[in-house]
């Protein structure tokens, strides 16, 4: 049970795999656990709803009425795309090999995989539902990009970009944290996203909004959103995917997926009334998109913590959560006058770096103590100030591979097709312009 009791980026930890590999050996080979499994296809199920339906609602919701359906495209289109790229080539690169950035091509087109067989990192359910639900974070990573040039980008230049950025920087990132690679072999600390995720969407997002300049009208027009309820049933769907997005994360059916769940919660919530008290003092009143913003946020911030911290820690992590990331999306934004359409960078950019630091200080070794691992993974307030050290790296390494590999993937795609639309298509709006429909 020591296998499957730990999270994904402990048993991509060199370390403990070498402590964990001689134990499986003595017991042969690894059982598949039917709870496990059927835990797992739910959390997988789940997440892939966090794109769609959830994010396309979400951000389409928060968009003008002109480009509602082409927001949806691209969360859809994600979904296809990357789903294809990662069963592949994508899993291969990021959860098989030893390289430092890079895993190996051992399962490409999934080649050499059994039908019964299980990967070293989940012994407990098929390899393949491990490859699936690997697959929806991907999908859903490359889809948030899209929240930072909403209204303005090509659908074919998206495409082409989400291509590229998928083996410039999803999958190095997927390998040096999760997979056994640079970061994983480091000590990093990310259960379920806040670098690999969060951090690589917010600063794509920010990026590709610098490089494709703001909207027309920017600062001046009243940019609005056209259907705030539509964002409210997206935040709705989020917040319960992101129960298998986190919970599913332990891989595995027990009391660490169930710890991380209930801090999820607890932070999403933290995070909605902090963000909406704040809000309330500054404009007067409370603003229903502010309280799903903020619950947004505390989700996005917990994320890397969520498995190794006790639930009041959630709380903690929630409340400041929904205090930065407002001021990064009121303030920080305005002050820098870039134009990241529906706050990508703000709630998960910065909510990625703020809880990957998080972890850092709150990790608690009594979740995870066993005979391998006797003082468990800790943080700063349980004794390990070093892990917050560790953490501070993961996040600019991410950062930084993250922001150059973001331009060269604009770069390389502007040559192929133009980045954005022109200005007569814009004023139209992308939906009628780029795919010929538009709501009635």
């Amino acid at each position: 049970m020591f296998v499957s009791f730990l999270p994904r980026s402990a048993l991509a930890s060199a370390a403990l795999v070498g402590a964990i590999l001689p134990v499986a050996a003595q017991t042969n080979a690894p059982k598949i656990d039917a709870a496990d499994t059927g835990f797992m296809i739910i959390c997988t199920a789940l997440v892939l709803m966090m794109t769609l339906p959830g994010l396309a609602l979400f951000y389409s919701g928060m968009v003008r009425r002109k480009t509602v359906l082409a927001t949806m495209a691209q969360s859809a289109a994600s979904l296809a795309l990357i789903s294809l790229l990662w069963m592949a080539v994508g899993y291969s690169l990021s959860f098989t090999g030893e390289g430092a950035v890079f895993g190996s091509l051992s399962r490409l087109f999934l080649t050499g995989m059994a039908f019964d067989g299980v990967s070293a990192l989940a012994p407990t359910i098929p390899e393949a539902l491990f490859m699936l639900y690997q697959m929806t974070f991907a999908v859903i990573t490359c889809a948030l990009i899209g929240g930072g040039v909403a209204d303005r980008m090509r659908f074919s230049a998206f495409l082409i970009f989400s291509v590229l950025w998928l083996f410039l920087v999803y999958i190095p990132s997927a390998h040096m944290v999760w997979g056994g690679g640079y970061l994983a072999k480091l000590g990093l600390l990310d259960f379920a996203g806040g670098t690999v995720v969060h951090i690589n969407a917010g600063i794509a997002g920010l990026v590709a909004a610098l490089v494709i300049g703001p909207r027309v009208g920017f600062g001046r027009d009243n940019l609005a959103p056209y259907d705030l309820s539509m964002a409210v049933v997206g935040t709705g769907l989020l917040w319960v995917g992101w129960f298998g997005f986190n919970g599913g994360s332990a891989l595995s059916a027990g009391a660490r997926a169930v710890y991380a769940i209930t801090a999820t919660h607890l932070a999403a919530c933290a995070g909605a009334l902090v963000w909406s008290a704040l809000e309330w003092v500054q404009r007067g009143k409370p603003s229903m998109l502010g309280i799903v913003s903020g619950a947004v946020a505390g989700l996005g911030t917990v994320t890397p913590a969520s498995g190794y911290i006790l639930p009041w820690h959630g709380v903690v992590i929630g409340l400041v959560a929904g205090a930065v990331c407002y001021w990064a999306c009121i303030w920080l934004k305005h002050k820098l006058a870039y134009d990241d359409s529906l706050d990508v960078f703000g709630v998960h950019g910065i909510g990625g770096i703020l809880g990957t630091l998080c972890a850092g200080i709150f990790a608690t070794g009594a979740l995870s103590v066993t005979p391998e691992a006797p003082e468990g993974l800790r943080g700063l307030i349980d004794g390990n100030p070093a892990q917050l050290g560790i953490q501070a790296v993961g996040v600019v390494v991410t950062a930084l591979w993250c922001a150059a590999g973001t331009f060269i993937a604009l770069k390389v795609t502007a040559l192929l097709a133009p980045l954005r639309v022109g200005k007569d298509e814009e004023v139209e709006g992308l939906d009628l312009a780029l795919h010929g429909e538009r709501l009635h």
